[in-house]
């Protein structure tokens, strides 16, 4: 009967749409075997996570150890194990939505328009067309802002992430540089805007979910892509299939989705999120918990040093005659790592690792050591970065910001030596 159970659910979950068209609550708790508890509070939009969370792991093809968030966007985390690949395969690769992901995508009709202020003159682009201007592929490391918001105290509002909100994917395309070139800007631009396809989460087509941007001097840099291609293929559909901005070192918030729109502004871009309290840190350092007028905050740009370890996974047993090896990756916004270090004493002494170089810039880099316990017993294994200009990550929470970003930490793992 338990098996017969389990068959059921995982056919209503593959088909979760049809189903939710078709059946009810009550269908669903006799298939489940239980009663779904306060069944008359769901709202009528909505529908048993225990469905979605099958939807999130079958139909975006999703490592089983990803971490969901929430699901209205849906937003999910790796853990640091899943992301020991130099390339982050699409199944290991979080996902941050701030609205709805569109569907019916017509990539034979679909455009992307060049307008605003500051551009010479307006223009619009099939794909195809922009498939015909020069291909350039990167690694880039794309990195929510919010990445480690969990450990901030006083706590701060937003998706809880822990470590796992960070990739290096390759991403194929056109510069973006060519593209404006080839549209014309004018000598006072000053923020390049982007708006996708995807919904408000309230349905109004009057509000965007997100609509970001970055200065002119980065959507010129070599590595500023249009990209249509991820890993050799498509775009995922959680990943912005057909087309995508992709900006390397900064917030992965300026990587645009589902891109049809871009703006040439003569001012810093007002969309979506990128006013108020978004994606900004006070100017100056505060006391946590000090309430910051928006005036005071300050937009986040490229991102700090950190490092991960990938390998082995938290909680690993060694025994005492051993050597483990460890491995991980180093990442400093538009800068490189010069040096990388672990220690096992709490951070009182530190040992140097070995460090690769990036495949190319902003791209993560690789990093290992072997380390030799001198006793039986409970350890920690912490890791630190140090960028080019001397700036090193600090071993416990940097300092607090109202919307908790940022946070470069050391990554630490647990190892029982026996």
């Amino acid at each position: 009967m338990i098996d017969h159970k389990n068959q059921q659910l995982t056919l209503l979950m593959g088909s979760r749409r049809d189903f939710i068209k078709k059946g009810s609550l009550a269908t669903i708790s006799t298939v489940l075997g239980l009663e779904i508890v306060f069944a008359k509070n769901l709202p009528k939009a909505m529908s048993p996570i225990i469905l979605q969370e099958g939807d999130f792991y079958t139909k975006f093809n999703k490592d089983k150890d990803m971490v969901i968030l929430n699901d209205r966007p849906w937003n999910a985390e790796a853990q640091a194990h899943l992301l020991d690949d130099e390339v982050t395969p699409a199944s290991k690769m979080f996902v941050r939505n701030n609205g709805v992901i569109p569907e019916n995508i017509d990539v034979n009709n679909w455009q992307l328009t060049i307008e605003g202020e500051s551009v010479k003159k307006s223009k619009t682009y099939t794909l195809s067309e922009l498939k015909k201007f020069p291909v350039n592929k990167y690694r880039l490391t794309l990195e929510c802002g919010g990445n480690g918001r969990s450990e901030f105290d006083p706590p701060a509002k937003g998706n809880q992430w822990t470590i796992g909100a960070v990739s290096c994917a390759t991403w194929t395309g056109l510069r973006l540089k060519d593209l404006l070139d080839d549209v014309g800007v004018e000598s006072d631009a000053v923020y390049i805007g982007y708006y996708g396809a995807d919904t408000h989460l309230s349905g109004s087509p009057d509000k965007d979910p997100i609509s970001r941007g970055i200065p002119i001097s980065k959507a010129m840099m070599e590595e500023t892509l249009i990209a249509y291609q991820m890993n050799g293929e498509d775009i995922p559909i959680v990943h912005g299939h057909p087309l995508r901005l992709v900006v390397g070192g900064w917030p992965a918030s300026a990587s645009g989705k589902w891109l049809n729109k871009l703006v040439i502004r003569n001012k810093v871009h007002d969309g979506a999120k990128m006013g108020g309290q978004s994606y900004r840190v006070p100017c100056e350092s505060v006391d946590p918990g000090t309430k910051v007028d928006d005036d005071q905050m300050c937009i986040i740009e490229s991102m700090p040093v950190k490092s991960l370890i990938t390998y082995p996974k938290s909680g690993a047993m060694i025994d005492l005659d051993r050597t483990l090896e460890i491995r991980g990756h180093a990442w400093a916004g538009e800068l490189s790592i010069s040096k990388m270090e672990y220690s096992i004493d709490f951070g009182a002494t530190w040992a140097g690792c070995d460090l690769k170089p990036a495949y190319n810039r902003l791209a993560w880099q690789r990093w290992s050591a072997r380390v030799k316990f001198p006793k039986k017993g409970y350890y920690e294994v912490w890791a630190k970065a140090t960028d080019d200009q001397g700036s090193m990550q600090p071993m416990i929470l940097p300092g607090w910001n109202p919307k908790g970003y940022l946070n470069n930490a050391c990554h630490r793992i647990a190892v029982k030596v026996s």
